[in-house]
Order: structure tokens, then sequence, then C-alpha cells
């Protein structure tokens, strides 16, 4: 057994800067809610690490790379612990990497898609309630997906899933498995806990948009191992991915910044963030089997089409926070059906070895493919998910109460908040003692009066 040490080396970084994309999630997510509700925010991510690796070790590798029991699920106890896995090693002659390397790139792809989820129901979350809810979707919704697409007949076992191996569904990285599921399960949290209060009636803006920025960054620089990662070994189809990926999200940025110019008058920051992450959506499923020029047209299309897409929810009255929905869902949908358009053995990474879509000649083969992969999979995530969390409502109680979401879910759920002013409050009386004992004050200026947004999430109670 001969292993690849720089396949490898590729699939650990590739695991790292996937792993990095979480804590970037976290400040993407936490700058887009209100102050009293950061933290919160950045912990729903944070948790979603810590569970996701334990029951990944314990039973969800098993799940969703041990033999298909009728191309649904891997059997559960066949690598329960990792039996038998970190021993062996996976890929074709001159490219076999570790067992383990295989595991830690696919655990990093479990955390975030369950983390994704977080964003539909910021400011209402009851932190356990969420905590039990990453655990029992991970294993009844992410796992067995990830299976029908990610379990390759023959690779880490015999049999695998039936996306992958039955209708033959391209998702290089992961627009199904991940997006369309996260932001199938997002609506269906978002429908059971019901809107914030004030929801549509008065403005709940982001409260640091530099957080949102910086977590878009880290985002986009991490993605390059989501996606070229996925080749699994150092060479032309993970550079080739690489390029398609840069290429897509770019575009996308300029259709989402040109339908805000035209819609609202202005290109914002927050589109520009947003226009990123959905580029990056779009292209995870499709970056295999599509040409640069390809790249650039679907990012476009995604851009703006999510951009068009995030202002539904006010027409529906589904408060999706962070537009999961709109961002991942949407997103999601483009980049998957756009491989049944787009897709092209001629200048694709994949070559010969990819598909030609409606576009190229194929005909409606694999756009009927892609359709039934994507519906397949958002119509298990949202129903499942329905389900699991109308459970966890009845019993734990998902949503907190209207005065500890009026008061700050920071406070309630933490007992912290993001942002300390009381050192400001302190050094404010400081100064009217020195001035009342008749020394000399530090400066003459008045310092500034915090305002009610920001006094209503300072300080710890005691």
């Amino acid at each position: 057994m001969d292993i690849n040490t720089g396949d490898t080396a590729w699939v650990l970084t590739s695991a790292a800067l996937v792993l990095f994309m979480t804590p970037g999630l976290a400040l993407f997510y936490g700058g887009m809610v209100r102050a009293k509700s950061v933290l919160n925010m950045m912990m729903m991510s944070f948790i979603a690490m810590a569970t996701i690796s334990v029951v990944w070790v314990l039973w969800g590798y098993s799940q969703t790379f041990g033999s298909s029991w009728h191309g649904l699920v891997g059997n559960p106890f066949e690598h329960a612990g990792l039996s038998g896995v970190l021993d062996a090693a996976y890929g074709s002659e001159g490219h076999l990497i570790p067992g383990a390397a295989f595991v830690a790139f696919q655990v990093v792809f479990a955390i975030i898609a369950v983390a994704l989820i977080s964003g539909a129901i910021a400011d209402r979350a009851r932190f356990l309630a969420w905590t039990v809810f990453t655990v029992v979707w991970a294993t009844v919704v992410y796992f067995p997906v990830a299976h029908w697409v990610f379990a390759f007949d023959g690779y880490a076992a015999p049999t695998g899933g039936w996306i992958a191996n039955g209708i033959k569904a391209v998702d290089f990285a992961g627009g199904t498995a991940i997006h369309i599921n996260a932001g199938a399960a997002g609506l269906a949290l978002a429908l059971v806990l019901g809107a914030r209060t004030g929801f549509a009636r008065e403005p709940m803006r982001p409260h640091n948009l530099t957080l949102v920025m910086t977590g878009a960054g880290i985002l986009w620089f991490g993605w390059f191992g989501f996606n070229a990662g996925s080749a699994l070994g150092a060479g032309s189809l993970a550079a080739g991915v690489w390029v398609n990926t840069l290429a897509a999200t770019g575009a996308a940025v300029l259709g989402w910044l040109a339908a805000e110019k035209l819609r609202d008058g202005h290109a914002t920051s927050l589109g520009g963030a947003s226009g990123a992450v959905a580029g990056l959506v779009a292209i995870t499923p499709s970056c295999s089997t599509l040409s640069p020029a390809g790249s650039v047209l679907l990012g476009l299309a995604a851009g703006a089409g999510c951009a068009m897409a995030v202002g539904l929810k006010y027409r529906f009255g589904v408060d999706d926070s962070l537009d999961v929905v709109g961002v991942h869902l949407v997103g999601g949908l483009i980049g998957t059906v756009g491989v049944g358009f787009l897709a092209t053995r001629s200048g694709s990474p994949a070559g010969d070895a990819g598909v030609d879509g409606l576009f190229y000649g194929g005909g409606a083969d694999q756009l009927w493919r892609q359709s039934l992969g994507a519906v397949a999979v958002l119509a298990f995530s949202f129903v499942v998910t329905y389900l699991i969390a109308r459970v966890i409502h009845a019993t734990l109680g998902f949503r907190v109460t209207r005065d500890d979401e009026m008061a700050g879910i920071d406070q309630s759920e933490h007992a912290e908040t993001a942002y300390d002013l009381g050192g400001l409050a302190a050094g404010r009386m400081g100064v009217g003692a020195l001035l009342a004992a008749g020394g000399p004050p530090l400066d003459p200026r008045p310092l500034p009066t915090p305002s009610a947004d920001a006094t209503s999430t300072t300080g710890r109670t005691s």
C-alpha cells in the first residue's frame, strides 16, 4: 500500500481550510444579527463543531460511508468508532490516501452543513434545543443524504448511495448534500419557530458589517479547500476546479451588486459579501463539469437570482433571518440544475469523465438527473427536519420567551454580552468623583452617551 504523500497533504490542507470556514461562518452570521444576539449566533456554529466531531467518530462516518443498505444509508455499525478505517487506504493506484485523511476531509463538510442552518433561526432559538437538534439532524438527515450523494460504489465501501450510483446526478462538492439540504432544513425550522418579534415591522439591521465582510472573506478563502479538495488529490482536476470556483464567485458578486443597484440604487457591502457566498454555493456542485466561461455565466445567474430571492421572505411572511433559504437553497438549486444546462466535456476540469448538458448537445438526459436529485434532497430534508423540530419544540421548547428575545438572547442563554460598555460608564463615574474632590479632569471633553440599543446589551446581570 503506497500512500501518495502529495495527495494526502492536499486533502489534509483542504480539510483544514474547510474547518476554518465554520469560524468564518460564525463571523459572517454574527455580524448580520443585532448586537444583543451576536454571541449566541456564533456559539450555534461553534457547538456544531463540537457535537458533529464526536458523532462523526462514533457513528456518522459509518452511516455515510459504510456498506449501503439499499442505497439509502450506510451500515452504522460497520465502522462505529472508526473501527477498521484508520488502517485503510482509499483511492486508485498511485493516488491512495489514508482512511484517516478521508475521515478528516468529510467530517468538516458535516460540521458546516449543520452550522449553515442556524442562520434561519437567529435571535430566537434556545441553545440547548439547538445543540440537541445538531445531533439528531445530522444522524437522521445529513448522514443519509451524504451517503446518497458522496458514497460511490467501490471507494470506501463496495456499494454506495442511490443518487451517486443510481441516477448519477453530478454533485462534485455538495450542492445537494450540503446547501439544498441545509436550505430546506432552515426553511422548516423557520416555519416551526415562527418569526422574530417585530419581523417586517421593525428594522433588524446587521450590527457589524466589518464582521460580515471578514467572515465572507474567510468563507471565500476556505471554499477552495471545499471544492478543489473534493478532487481528493493534487492534480489537474483540483486546479481546474480552483479556477472555476474563483470565476463563478467573482461573477456572482458582480451579479448581486448589479441587481441591488438596479433595484435599490445602492451597491452595498452586505450585498457584496452575500453575492460571494451565493456564487460559492452555486459553483459547488458544478465546478468539475463547467468550463471557466460557463462558470462565469452560472455565477452571474446565482448572484442576481439569489439577490432577488432573499426578498421573498417578506412577501411570504417566513422569517428566514439570515437568508439561508434565499442563498443556500436557491443557490444550491441554481448550481445543481445548472449542470444539466451548462456542463461540457470540452474545456471542463473533468474532461471526458464529465457530462454534456442541454446547451452542449447532451439533451435533457443530465437535466432530469440533476432535477430529480435536487428535488429528492429538498423534499426529504424539509419534511424530516420539520418533524424533528416539532418534536424538540414540544419537549424541550425550541424558542426562547418573548421577554428573553427582547432583552437579548446572549444574556438569557449565555449570561454574557459581546460588547462590554461597563468600563465606559465606570469611567464617567470616576471623572465625576474626581471633579467633586477638586482634582483636574483627565479630559475636559464630555464622554459620549451610549445609544439605547447599545445599553440594552451591556453588562452582566447579577
